[in-house]
């Protein structure tokens, strides 16, 4: 069956961070144009966009303006107005992922309870409305420690607190959220995994070989990451099996990463979903033959889904802004690593760091696991962003 996509063909894009940036980047080189809607005029998405509409990502006005310019809408962040989206989607404009999935996803314990009620695997939990209900939450589930979790707002480790039951009950004044809170009982984790799947418009489905990430204990961020993860087959089927029964359940076309904790009973429990392109998905650029980006593209322009399969093993390292300043920065360290093969340095046109903002990664390619460990321990250790 042939595919007929008008010329030109206009993708509109509702956020204009780095995501938004390097999924255009990938859409040139298809002669397809993006239309993005973002309220900041500094975005990294707007430089390669072909249209930028200036405006709020909640603003229904903007959004139909994005619309009216569009052949197909999707994202590249989820706190957007979901509502506005609904209405268009009622109206025939095609907007993928399905802004009914979005609606799940924005709310964290509606997420969960979507797990609980399609039996995907994930950690105990509870919602509670208020603090005066954490108490007997958190001794309900039994937990000694637990993550609380916003269920709205919450994004990049913000709105995530660990605490203890014991803390909260000696004080109650140390309750971060007065507001709708899913508490999860904590995970002894002994890996923290993530599967990129890919689902086309006829229910095709394909997922990335699982990675492996490291995050940030304090702002709970991806700062690395390697493909393929080091599991054994038996792991890697079930959390692919996993991730794709989730996805088929949510009914979702688009693309989907899937957090998930692997414990150390060896137990795949769900984490999180985010229906867009993923930071545990960037290394897909030069590591496998279709890269995240590229999937959504071809899911996008009702395109036959491309090659999942790794090229050579890879790393991610992310770029964060360091803590202590705010302002304009530098890369120090950025000739001796690209001295050798294999390394590749993609930066988001930010023009000030801030602590722990992501200002750019590193992927790095090489023969082996072992290989690309070690040069992305060079590469971690040698690229500083300083102060300029």
């Amino acid at each position: 069956m042939s595919v007929n996509i008008p010329s030109p063909f206009t993708i509109g894009i509702i956020g204009g961070g780095q995501l938004g940036r390097m999924f255009i980047e990938n859409a040139l080189k298809m002669n397809v144009r993006c239309a993005v809607l973002e309220n900041d005029d500094e975005c990294p998405a707007k430089l390669v966009a072909h249209e930028f509409i200036k405006g709020s990502l909640m603003d229904e006005q903007a959004i139909r303006q994005l619309a009216a310019t569009s052949h197909v809408l999707t994202y590249e962040i989820e706190h957007v107005n979901t509502d506005a989206l609904l209405k268009l989607e009622a109206e025939e404009k095609p907007i993928i992922p399905s802004p009914r999935i979005l609606q799940i996803i924005q709310n964290k314990g509606l997420q969960k309870q979507f797990y609980l009620n399609n039996g995907i695997p994930t950690a105990d939990f509870r919602i509670v409305k208020n603090p005066n209900e954490w108490v007997y939450a958190a001794e309900s589930m039994r937990a000694e420690k637990f993550a609380a979790k916003l269920c709205k707002g919450g994004y990049d480790g913000k709105g995530v607190a660990l605490l203890t039951t014991e803390q909260i009950k000696k004080h109650p004044d140390s309750i971060p959220f007065n507001v709708e809170t899913v508490i999860e009982a904590f995970v002894d984790c002994a890996k923290e995994l993530s599967v990129i799947v890919a689902r086309g418009m006829d229910g095709e489905t394909v997922s990335f070989p699982v990675v492996e990430m490291e995050f940030d204990p304090v702002a709970n961020l991806v700062t690395y990451l390697f493909s393929p993860a080091e599991i054994n087959h038996y792991i890697e089927e079930e959390a692919q099996q996993v991730a794709m029964d989730a996805i088929t359940k949510l009914n979702g076309f688009g693309l989907f990463a899937v957090e998930m904790m692997l414990d150390k009973q060896g137990k795949i429990l769900v984490n999180e979903i985010a229906p867009r392109p993923h930071n545990s998905g960037h290394h897909t650029i030069e590591g496998n033959y279709s890269s995240q980006y590229d999937q959504l593209l071809r899911i996008l322009l009702g395109l036959p889904l491309g090659s999942v399969d790794i090229i050579r093993p890879a790393a991610m390292i992310n770029l964060l802004g360091g803590e202590g300043f705010s302002g304009t920065y530098k890369l120090e360290g950025i000739e001796k690593i690209l001295q050798q093969p294999g390394i590749y340095v993609h930066l988001y046109e930010k023009r000030e760091s801030r602590p722990m903002r992501k200002l750019g990664h590193i992927t790095v390619l090489a023969d082996t696991v072992k290989d690309v460990k070690e040069k992305a321990t060079f590469v971690r250790n040698t690229v500083k962003i300083t102060a300029a």
